[in-house]
């Protein structure tokens, strides 16, 4: 398993990149493995607000739907528009080219709640 140090983590899966106001997410290298062949992924609109631990979407593997939580409040500014027909990046490359949304932070100060690298990972095993 793969994990970032220089990434936040929830408790339900999801990563966050922050560079300057704004954060990229997506799920981790965990959850896409125990997921498994990931076919669909549901993603809210450009200029949607995220609320943190919220959910913001879903994502469909072959055997099960889960729901996607924003780890952090903000207004959506993007959304990863290449996972319409290519869902699978999220296996390939999770931390990569299988991100999902960018978000604006409207509260910087939640960033306390996210969990680092080495606290996720002991959350996992």
């Amino acid at each position: 398993m793969n994990f970032p140090a220089d990434l936040r983590y929830t408790l339900e899966h999801e990563w966050v990149r922050i560079e300057g106001d704004v954060a990229t997410i997506g799920i981790t290298d965990y959850a896409q493995s125990e997921l498994g062949d990931i076919v669909f992924v549901e993603l809210p609109a450009v200029n949607a607000v995220a609320t943190q631990m919220q959910p913001f979407g879903t994502i469909e593997a072959v055997k099960t739907v889960s729901e996607l939580f924003a780890p952090l409040s903000g207004n959506i500014t993007e959304v990863n528009a290449k996972l319409t027909d290519q869902a699978e990046l999220i296996n390939q490359d999770p931390y990569g080219e299988g991100w999902l949304i960018k978000i604006k932070l409207s509260n910087r100060e939640e960033v306390g709640n996210l969990l680092s690298a080495e606290d996720y990972q002991k959350q996992i095993v």
